[in-house]
């Protein structure tokens, strides 16, 4: 029998009770959690790929580009996000928990491909930056009294403007338009982060038992997974030195 998440009791003031900071606490750190084993599974993949001349050409052949099967794990990522955001109330937790394990496996295939172009060094001093703007941003949501929700428009429309202006770029092939985007694109998931971390937090409150608590942890995983990789790839264009 699931265990119930009844509301908590009024609390004066309007303040926020004990009982939901325990809540909320241990819901983020479950969403955490998920999120470090998918980043772990992705970067464990990428080194594969960056350290395996066999698995690397499966996927990519110096002389001729990306191969089928390449495309394949890429569709199918796209595929997998759609789909997990479409049907995470119906599946089952034990579900939900595999299609995120294997959206952050093949997303370590992507990764490893892009990350042959730049140096090591500098591949190691953007995740660094990343996950210290990661932590900051995500420690000021979860503390700051300002209600972030008003952002979600404004954050989405910059989300559209960015892979719009990617995709054209992909025919015009311009440096200055890359480094523009690149610098929106780190403000955008900036933002991302920080609203998706408040409104996780406020989320849990509203779960009825302990199944939908699960499947929403794994669920804000995915969200701020997406966020933390978006954002170091923005990193990376703006910081990452190519290899020679």
């Amino acid at each position: 029998m699931d265990r119930g998440y009844a509301a908590p009791p009024p609390v004066a003031g309007g303040a926020v009770g004990s009982w939901e900071v325990t809540i909320v606490n241990a819901f983020m750190r479950r969403v955490y959690y998920w999120m470090a084993a998918g980043l772990s599974l992705s970067g464990a993949i990428a080194y594969l790929v960056l350290t395996s001349p066999a698995f690397m050409l499966l996927f990519f052949n110096p002389a001729t580009g990306p191969t089928g099967l390449f495309w394949a794990a890429l569709i199918g990522e796209l595929v997998l996000v759609f789909a997990f955001i479409g049907l995470i109330k119906r599946v089952s937790v034990g579900v939900a928990m595999a299609m995120f394990i294997v959206y952050a496996a093949l997303n370590g295939i992507t990764i490893g491909l892009v990350l042959l172009f730049y140096t090591g060094a500098s591949v190691v001093k953007t995740f660094l930056v990343t996950a210290g703007t990661f932590g900051a941003v995500s420690v000021w949501a979860s503390t700051t009294k300002k209600d972030l929700s008003a952002w979600g428009s404004f954050l989405f429309m910059g989300l559209i403007g960015v892979i719009i202006a990617s995709l054209v770029n992909m025919f015009f092939r311009s440096p200055m338009m890359e480094w523009v985007i690149s610098i929106i694109g780190v403000i955008v998931f900036t933002g991302l982060t920080a609203y998706d971390t408040q409104k996780l937090r406020a989320m849990v409150l509203e779960a009825a038992n302990e199944v939908t608590v699960s499947k929403m942890a794994v669920y804000g995983a995915l969200q701020l997974y997406l966020d933390f990789i978006n954002l170091f790839l923005f990193l990376l264009r703006l910081m990452g030195g190519g290899r020679d």
